[in-house]
This record gives C-alpha cells, structure tokens and sequence, in this order.
C-alpha cells in the first residue's frame, strides 16, 4: 500500500471539494481523509495501491466542476492505520 500526503491550492474551499473527493476515494477503494485547513487549502492523506493512487491523484488536478486548482503538493505518508476514507473536521 502506498500513501501520500496532499495539500491542495486554488478555490478548494466551498466548492463541495471534501464531498466530492470522498466519494472518489471510496469509489477506488482507498483509505484516508481530507479536511480543510484555515489557510484556505484543502489536506488528504490518501493510501492504496497505486493504480488506484494515481487515478485519484490525477482527478484531484481537476477536482470537482465548481474547484479551480492552482497546485498540489505530495509528500509520501505512512498508510492511516483504519480502513475507509471519511472526512475531518477543519484544521
């Protein structure tokens, strides 16, 4: 299982980003969470195997319709030690 920390840029806020990046998260049968963070940005720890990494790497550059994503950091991360993938309150 592989696992990256992301923090995400641009108009991530208000935009349904946390619902919508559950839901693709789950749909690829990943583990982790996301939250906002007061600094305007949006944080997911994400844990899979890869392929299905890659592919909600890859939506999270585009994000949901209403998103404009400017930027993405990635850092590897331990694997979260639950299963599932849910949402956390804001940091």
């Amino acid at each position: 299982m592989k696992a990256s920390l992301l923090r995400i840029s641009g108009q991530v806020q208000g935009v349904g980003y946390r619902d919508w990046l559950v839901r693709e998260a789950r749909r690829h049968g990943l583990w982790g969470w996301v939250r906002n963070r007061s600094d305007g940005t949006v944080e997911a720890l994400v844990a899979g195997e890869l392929d299905a990494l890659q592919a909600v790497l890859t939506a999270c550059r585009r994000g949901p319709p209403s998103a404009r994503v400017t930027g993405i950091d990635e850092q590897f991360a331990e694997p979260p030690s639950e299963p599932g993938f849910s949402r956390r309150p804001t940091l």
